[in-house]
């Protein structure tokens, strides 16, 4: 098996693959940008690669029987070049650290453990226990609204159960009630959806139905103490509706992870968007990090090598984005 490793993020899954494989196996690291004819042609004879992008800008690697992009979101692969013979793959196993992230923004609002801490070491005994002036929230009894029912929305959705909290879900397809999900509405009944939860959750993928599916509207009809959280991909959120919402403080505040702008090749370290979010007090911002774990590491990896053994012994795939000749 001649596998390639196609760019930083790909390599991150290289380190003890071979041995995760369990199979006789050629396996190279390649950089992002091939600039040297070896590594160009070194992909063109892969037969399994592992990368988030394939373009016009790559070459054709003939004999490709498996592209397996590390992550959830393909939209960086362009399947109408791959050879036919390539079947497409994805993975999740983010879900668990996201829900944690997600958990830990809301937790942190309502108990400022930080805070507190930094208080007291000055002798500052802000929160002390015994008088109602010093009490600090909690999130038993809040209504999470969750945009997206798939692998996060379920994974959120179990934790926000077990702190007690009432979960609502809008969803693209129809979603029954269950153990989980106390409420369901679907797209065509958001501006109802908006209003009905003390925080709302995006994890929708990126599609030209969702794009800025989170809009001034909705930042209207939202609970003026309304959290936003943003997990999914940044335009799904409009931009300007988002900066205008918190700083005009028409919601009660955002944790943000996913973004407008993404470090490149000519700027290293951009601010992550146009405007300026990094000035407002109530918006906390982080660098797409809610996924990226050690856990999310090693399940995505076990994904991968399971279907590359599947793919070179003629056996189904999981998690196809296209079947491949």
């Amino acid at each position: 098996m001649r596998i390639i490793f196609h760019g930083e993020n790909a390599a991150s899954f290289s380190h003890g693959f071979a041995e995760r494989l369990g199979e006789p196996s050629e396996i190279t690291l390649l950089p992002d940008i091939l600039a040297s004819e070896a590594d160009r042609a070194t992909y063109a004879a892969a037969q399994a690669i592992i990368g988030v992008k394939f373009d016009a800008s790559l070459p054709v690697p003939a004999e490709l029987k498996l592209f397996h992009v590390p992550g959830a979101g393909y939209d960086m692969v362009d399947l109408s070049l791959l050879p036919a013979s390539a079947a497409v793959c994805n993975c999740f196993g983010h879900e668990q650290a996201i829900a944690e992230y997600v958990m830990s923004a809301i937790l942190a609002r309502d108990i400022p453990l930080a805070d507190a801490d930094s208080r007291l070491r000055q002798g500052d005994w802000r929160y002390w226990a015994g008088a109602p002036e010093r009490v600090h929230g909690e999130i038993a009894g809040r209504t999470i609204g969750l945009l997206g029912f798939g692998h996060i929305g379920k994974a959120i959705a179990a934790r926000a159960k077990a702190f007690e909290m009432t979960v609502h879900v809008a969803n693209r397809s129809p979603v029954a009630a269950s153990a989980l999900v106390d409420r369901a509405f679907t797209l065509d009944a958001l501006a109802d959806f908006w209003g009905s939860a003390d925080i709302i959750v995006v994890s929708v993928p990126l599609t030209e139905e969702t794009r800025g599916i989170v809009g001034a509207a909705a930042f209207a009809a939202m609970r003026p103490d309304a959290m936003v959280i943003n997990v999914g991909r940044g335009p799904t959120i409009d931009e300007q509706a988002l900066y205008e919402a918190l700083r005009d403080k028409r919601i009660g505040g955002a944790a943000i992870d996913t973004w407008y702008r993404y470090p490149s090749a000519g700027d290293a370290s951009p601010q992550p968007s146009n405007l300026p979010f990094q000035e407002l007090s109530n918006v906390l911002m982080t660098p797409h990090m809610s996924g990226w774990t050690s856990g999310t590491i090693s399940r995505r990896q076990g994904v991968i090598a399971d279907n590359i053994r599947r793919r070179f012994a003629g056996e189904p795939l999981v998690n196809v984005v296209r079947q491949g000749a």
